[in-house]
Order: structure tokens, then C-alpha cells, then sequence
């Protein structure tokens, strides 16, 4: 395709910050750099002049000045981002005292709750004072079970105001899969719902809390927020911990204090998804999250305080956290609980039309889910404030990418976002000054140095290979949790490449400068020794209409690899000689015969993470008669014997 699916108007350009900020530093610098390229390779060979223009372009607030910007040697793991500086997290959040909403908190079941940005602040204030009277402090933690509402920013805000850490799951985990987390870094403080709602049903949480209880004797304090039942009593919660509900525990009211944190002091502690063992806990600082997102806000979704941004998404993904800091632009945050499909598919376009939504996110599954439910939000809604659409989880197919323009809106930035739980940001992610590329996320971020690199270390451009950062970011994780000597953290990312992050992403740099996701590297497929990212395949697969999803694995089969497609299919659809030849037919005229399946075999549900990614690893263990060591960091474990001794693969 010779041509982009969109591209930024001159007058669109130089409105928005991006822009601006490539002219404030042309002009503070007294350089000349025509456009985004040049200005992401300053950002690269200049890098402590340029986070410096970040912290004075936001206005990030030090308590204490930094010595400097970056120390560092030359290898990974090494910087230290502005040390000396001390700043708080949450005092960035909350410098808004104004009547603008700052919150909007929607349920499933049409409920509305909004806070405006003095609200907030007052509320967080009142938590606060609760919180210190428990003697939270700087470095303890505070963890969350909870749906995405606004207790749940209330309680990151007042946590994080103290110097505290904050860590949470969604209610949709399972016992195991919250003890594998809050287990490992044993939280002083539990803010809990006693409840939540999903597709059309009322969940009560009590029997999952009282086993989670039991198995966390260090607890001092659990708050219930009775959502979704409202009957619920201290009383029925057993617990060594104090119980208290939610309006019981404070009181909103007065100014929140801040106590300022090292730069690199834990902020936030998140969770490798968990399918290979007990998950990793990632901690990530203060100061490298705000910068980061921060600039990912402002400059590449182009967000202001005039902006309402939409993210589908639970506490237990990292996009709740990178959400959640749009409050440091002064936007309004619209907040989700509940199925994106109920009542119906139009759910969240509802939601668009009704909040006003400028900048709205979900991830590639949920935009494919709504091209297949047959939905044409042009035709039905207004879309009037809608300027960029976010898509992250998985990557995005060149289907996907067509039946936004064509079906949702022709006038707007998609922006395929690719990072993760690991940086609690992007490597490479959208930008409102560039062309929207069929099947490619636009660029890579300012001051990332992303490459691709083959089996050698050699760098490579049109060519499949490792996604890597050359050089130190600040939202690079401060470590691991319990790893003291960082020998976890540095067999994580940097002994591939030794020195170098790693990120475990097969990709491949276009010639428009930006980056194609081809899937997990270790979900690559090696059939005759040719390496093949799944994303590659169902790309592919996606066109045929019987299909609703699919999964791929690599079968070890007689000295070899051969490819194995299970399919999800529409209801009313059957698998037949037929439907196979066509998904085959269709995969090998836009890819290679290595790409073809050797088996295709339907299934009746595909296993999935809790933020929704599905899992090749855990497929693939079953199929070859290895365990699955944790399946309560699925979704739908169950659906793992779907793919157990299937008599299909024997032959």
C-alpha cells in the first residue's frame, strides 16, 4: 500500500504540542530541526538535554534539585536519572484544584459517579489523613483488589502522596493469582470491593477475600468498598487485619500533603503476567513514570486539559497505571467497569458520544471482536470529539487498521502503542504530526532508542528480529522485588544482548520509520528453521469471516516444527475440508508456504491472560504433555484441556 490511511493536516500540526515543543527546543537550543526524525534523533544523541526539556515543558517540580541529569556507564543496567532530586507522584497528579471533571466513573449498570479536580484533591486529602494515622510511609505498600473505579484513583493518589507503593490486581484474578502477587510483596494496607459487575451479572467477591485473607497474616488494615453489594459488613470479612468499609475509613475534606520521594523510589509495583511460573514483580520509580508518561501524554496523544481520555481497561493491566497519569495534563478521565459488550456491542461508542471522548484506547482484540459483531459506529454515532484512537495488547492487523478509517472515523490518529508491563510505557507508539500507516505503529518514541537486531547483534532495518533499546530510559524498571543482588532482573532483559535491553518482541523498522510487531519472540514459530512471528499468521487468518479468533503454535514433529492453527469459529459455522483449504489458501497468497498450517483444528474457547492476550506458550506446553505452572493467571484456564491429548496431533 503506496499510500497512508491518514495524514495530519499542516494547520493540525502545528496545533499540537508536539510541535510546539519541537519549536521550544529549536528555539532554547538554537537548533534547527525540521521535523519529528530529526527531533527523535536529537532526543537520542542528546538525551539529558532533552529529558531537561521534558521536565521544564510539563513543568515537573523537583523538591530538590538534581546533581545531574543522567549518570551512567556503558552498559544496561547503570543510569541513575536525575539523582539528588527528590519530587512526589502524586502532587503532579493533583495540581489541578479546579471545577473541571477529573474523574467520571461509569458502570456497567449506567451508575455515574463525578469528581471534579477539587473533589479529587479532597477526597485524596481525607484518605490521607486515614492512611497516616496507620502509619503508611515511604516505602511501605498499598494494595488494591479492585475494579476500575474511582476509589481506586482515590486510593493510588492518597498511597502515593506518602511515598508509599502501590500495587493492584482486578477482581477478575483468581485466589492463587492474587496471593502469587500481593504474597511477594506483603501490603500493609488492602483496599478491597466487597463486589463487581460483568455482562449483565453481580459478582460477590466475599468468598474469594476470605480465602485471600487467610493467606495474608501481615495485612494491618482492609477496606471494603461495598461495590456492586451494597450490604456488605465488616463483619462479614475474616480477617487478623482491621475491617473497615470505605465511608467509615475517612472522611474527604482539606488540603492532601506530599512527601517528597527519591527520583528513583518505588511508585508502583506491577506483575509479569505469571504463565511460566510465579510472576515477576516489576517496580517502577517515581520520577522515570512521570517523565515518561508525561511525555507520552502530552506529546504523542497530543492530550490537553481540554481532552477527555478513555481507556478499556482493569487494574490488573498496565494501562490503568499509564491511564491514570493523564490527570498530570489536567484531563478528564473517563473510567470503565464492566463488559465493553453490554448490553450490546455499541457499548463503548455509546460512551464515546455520551462523555465526550477525545482520546479513546482498547486493545486489538476488542477492535476485531467489533469489526466481527458487524458494528459501523460512522453510520451510528456522532464521534464529534474523537481525535485518536489507542490499540495496544496485541498487535494490530492491517484489517483492523482499515475498518477504523472505514467503519469508526476517517478523521483521526490510530495509533498502535507498543511497550508494556516491563517500562510501564511505549517503545514505539503513536504521534499526531505523522502519517497513520497501514499495519505499522507510527515512530518510536522520543528519547527510546529502539532497534531491531538479528541473531548477531547486528542492527537491521526491513528485516524481522529483536526489538532492544540501545540505550538507557527512564521508565526502565529500579528492579525487581526480592532480588537483591538484580541477578533475576538482569537475566529478564539484558543477557540476550548482553548489556542491552531485550524486550522479547519480534519486530521489524519500516522505511516510513516506524516499527511492525510480528508477536512474542518466544512465540516464534521455526518451522524448517525459518523464524515466523504469529502475528503474521493471524493477520491473515482474521480476513475469513467464519473465523472469530485463532491461535498458532509450533508442534515438535519428527525432527522438526510444524505449524498448528486452532480456530475459534462463528456459531453457525463448521469446519469442513473446505473452510480449511480457504484459511490455508488465504494465508499462503499474502505470506509463504511456511506459513501455512500443517494442521487446523477448531476449538471452542482460546486461553487467555486477564488483560487479555492469549497465550501460545501455555498452548504449546500442553500439546507437547509439559505443565502449565500457573494457570491462575488466566482468564480461562479451563480452556487449556480444550487442547490436551487432541487425537489430530498424533498424526
Amino acid at each position: 500500500m503506496d499510500k497512508p490511511l491518514w495524514t495530519p493536516s499542516p494547520v493540525r500540526i502545528a496545533a499540537t504540542r508536539m510541535d510546539a515543543f519541537r519549536r521550544q527546543v529549536c528555539q532554547q537550543q538554537g537548533l534547527d530541526l525540521p521535523d519529528y526524525p530529526a527531533l527523535h534523533a536529537w532526543s537520542l544523541d542528546r538525551r539529558e538535554a532533552f529529558w531537561q526539556a521534558i521536565v521544564e515543558f510539563f513543568d515537573i517540580r523537583f523538591s530538590t534539585p538534581p546533581k545531574a541529569v543522567l549518570e551512567e556507564s556503558t552498559a544496561m543496567p547503570s543510569a541513575r536519572w536525575f539523582p539528588g532530586a527528590t519530587l512526589n507522584f502524586a502532587e503532579h497528579l493533583l495540581r489541578h484544584r479546579d471545577e473541571q471533571p477529573a474523574l467520571v466513573a461509569i458502570g456497567e449498570d449506567g451508575s455515574r459517579v463525578q469528581l471534579t479536580y477539587a473533589e479529587l484533591a479532597s477526597h485524596v486529602a481525607g484518605l490521607q489523613q486515614s492512611l497516616k494515622t496507620l502509619g503508611v510511609g515511604v516505602g511501605d505498600r498499598v494494595a488494591a483488589f479492585m475494579p476500575n473505579t474511582w476509589q481506586s484513583v482515590v486510593g493510588m493518589l492518597a498511597a502515593t502522596s506518602l511515598g508509599a507503593t502501590w500495587s493492584s490486581c482486578s477482581p477478575d484474578f483468581g485466589t492463587q493469582g492474587v496471593i502469587d502477587r500481593f504474597g511477594q510483596i506483603e501490603p500493609k494496607v488492602l483496599i478491597a470491593a466487597a463486589g463487581y459487575r460483568y455482562a449483565g451479572k453481580n459478582l460477590d467477591l466475599t468468598a474469594k477475600l476470605n480465602e485471600i485473607l487467610e493467606r495474608m497474616p501481615w495485612l494491618e488494615q482492609l477496606v471494603v468498598v461495598p461495590y456492586s453489594r451494597t450490604e456488605a459488613q465488616p463483619t462479614d470479612f475474616t480477617s487478623r487485619a482491621r475491617v473497615t468499609l470505605w465511608d467509615d475509613f475517612y472522611q474527604p475534606g482539606g488540603e492532601p500533603e506530599f512527601t517528597p520521594v527519591p527520583f528513583d523510589q518505588p511508585l508502583y509495583i506491577l506483575y509479569s503476567s505469571g504463565t511460566t511460573g510465579v510472576p515477576k514483580c516489576i517496580v517502577h520509580g517515581v520520577g522515570g513514570t512521570l517523565l515518561q508518561h508525561v511525555k507520552e501524554h502530552g506529546l504523542h496523544c497530543d492530550l490537553t486539559a481540554s481532552d477527555t481520555l478513555f481507556y478499556f481497561t482493569t487494574c490488573g493491566w498496565m494501562m490503568w497505571n499509564w491511564m491514570v497519569s493523564g490527570l498530570a495534563l489536567g484531563a478528564t478521565l473517563v473510567l470503565y467497569d464492566g463488559s465493553p459488550f453490554h448490553p450490546g456491542p455499541e457499548r463503548l461508542m455509546d460512551l464515546i458520544d455520551a462523555e465526550g471522548i477525545s482520546i479513546f484506547g482498547a486493545s486489538a482484540k476488542y477492535l476485531a471482536a467489533l469489526e466481527k459483531a458487524g458494528v459501523k459506529p460512522r453510520q451510528s454515532h456522532r464521534l464529534e470529539r474523537l481525535k485518536a484512537l489507542l490499540s495496544t495488547g496485541s498487535p494490530l492487523s492491517h484489517e483492523s487498521f482499515e475498518y477504523v478509517y472505514r467503519d469508526i472515523k476517517g478523521e483521526l490518529c490510530l495509533s498502535s502503542i507498543s511497550g508494556g508491563t516491563d517500562i510501564v510505557s511505549c517503545f514505539a507508539l503513536g504521534n499526531p504530526v505523522l502519517p497513520v500507516w497501514r499495519g505499522e505503529l507510527q515512530c518510536k518514541g522520543l528519547g527510546m532508542d529502539t532497534q531491531v537486531w538479528n541473531e548477531d547483534g547486528r542492527r537491521v532495518f526491513g528485516e524481522k528480529g529483536e526489538l532492544v533499546c540501545a540505550r538507557h530510559f527512564p521508565s526502565m524498571p529500579v528492579g525487581f522485588w526480592n532480588d537483591p543482588d538484580g541477578a533475576k532482573f538482569r537475566a529478564a532483559y539484558f543477557e540476550t544482548f548482553p548489556g542491552v535491553w531485550a524486550h522479547g518482541d519480534y519486530a521489524e523498522e519500516t522505511a516510513h520509520g516506524g516499527l511492525v510487531i510480528h508477536g512474542r519472540s518466544d512465540a516464534v514459530l521455526n518451522p524448517g528453521g525459518v523464524r515466523i512471528g504469529t502475528a503474521e499468521i493471524y493477520r491473515q487468518v482474521e480476513k475469513v469471516e467464519e473465523v472469530l479468533e485463532s491461535i498458532a503454535i509450533g508442534q515438535d514433529w519428527q525432527g522438526d516444527v510444524r505449524v498448528v492453527l486452532f480456530v475459534r469459529l462463528r456459531d453457525d459455522a463448521v469446519l469442513d475440508d473446505a473452510l480449511r483449504e480457504r484459511i490455508r489458501q488465504v494465508i499462503r497468497s499474502n505470506t509463504t508456504s511456511r506459513h501455512v498450517p500443517a494442521k487446523i483444528i477448531a476449538v471452542a474457547d482460546i486461553p487467555r491472560t486477564l488483560s487479555g492476550k492469549i497465550v501460545e506458550l501455555a498452548v504449546r506446553n500442553v500439546v507437547h504433555g509439559k505443565p502449565v505452572k500457573n494457570t491462575d493467571a488466566l482468564a480461562n484456564p479451563q480452556a487449556l484441556e480444550l487442547y490436551r491429548d487432541l487425537p489430530e496431533l498424533q498424526g
